[in-house]
């Protein structure tokens, strides 16, 4: 089984035993493993990557059978601009904070190399979103696992987001910007302002206001096959449009167009877990001193 691995600098040296634990792990099952020409730059010194295969982004979808992040929600996100639409399955160690995508614990390294390498997993397919304008402004790499965002900069005055769902007005949000997010993006920002939470398999996006200046507007649940226009008004000199982790500065109104990507992101989910365990566990429910 060929497995590409990935991650971005790492900051904390105690990580270095858990990395060294994953390409032992892999070895032990004799994985043949491709090293992210990034990663292997990283970790130079620090864990002995030699008899790793240096992987080629381009070719990468004829070369790997699963994807291996390292690090935490933020480094798997990086990687659906190398997987694409090539539905290669990806997995997750988390070594950040929360880990909702990046779900495997580094105590628990070994045994999740051992259930990935026995075929011990279900695939979960996880909806995309597609940004568009008349400027690429994000080239190819246009969409979005989590969320779509339009924001004002810190030092400017609130915009407004003019939007329309599948050619009729909507509504227009005045404030600090606008989230639209996937049922997956749905725990991430949008959580944090007050957006519902949308299980996966909903068949739903969200868009949710960022500090509305109107006090009755509130965030919406669409159908997934929603086409939306925005068209961006501002007083400031620009304004940031975000694509996942990836961000541009406007500085014209524009409008942007979102709506479902014609391809899914499958993530490798262990027998043990599931979404809603994955919930109670990040989010801490049920944990209330009433029920012991």
């Amino acid at each position: 089984m060929r497995i590409a691995v990935y991650g971005r600098q790492f900051n904390d040296a105690s990580v270095f035993p858990y990395i060294r634990q994953v390409f032992d792990s892999l070895r032990q099952h004799n994985a043949e493993i491709c090293i992210h020409p990034q990663l292997k730059e990283n970790l130079q010194g620090n864990v002995d990557t030699s008899a790793c295969k240096l992987l080629d982004c381009v070719n990468a979808n004829n070369e790997v059978d699963a994807f291996l992040t390292l690090g935490g929600d933020g480094t798997l996100l990086d990687m659906v601009t190398v997987i694409r639409d090539s539905g290669i399955p990806v997995i997750g160690i988390n070594f950040g904070r929360l880990g909702f995508l990046a779900s495997v614990n580094k105590s628990d390294i070994a045994a999740a190399i051992h259930a990935l390498m026995a075929g011990e997993y279900t695939i979960d397919s996880r909806e995309l979103l597609v940004i568009d304008s008349d400027e690429k402004v994000f080239g190819d790499n246009n969409f979005a696992l989590n969320d779509v965002t339009i924001h004002k900069r810190d030092d400017s005055a609130m915009i407004t987001s003019h939007v329309a769902l599948d050619g009729e007005f909507l509504n227009s949000y005045w404030g600090d910007g606008i989230i639209i997010s996937t049922p997956t993006g749905s725990t991430a920002y949008s959580l944090s302002c007050n957006g519902p939470i949308i299980f996966p398999q909903s068949n739903s996006i969200a868009l949710t206001p960022v500090a509305p200046h109107n006090l009755n507007v509130r965030p919406v649940v669409l159908p997934d096959s929603s086409r939306l226009s925005v068209d961006v008004d501002y007083r400031g000199n620009n304004y940031i449009v975000s694509c996942d982790s990836r961000t541009v500065i406007v500085n014209k109104p524009m409008q942007f167009r979102v709506y479902k990507a014609d391809f899914k992101l499958n993530l490798i989910r262990l027998n043990n877990e599931s979404y809603l365990s994955t919930l109670r566990k990040k989010l801490l429910w049920g944990l209330d001193a009433r029920n012991y």
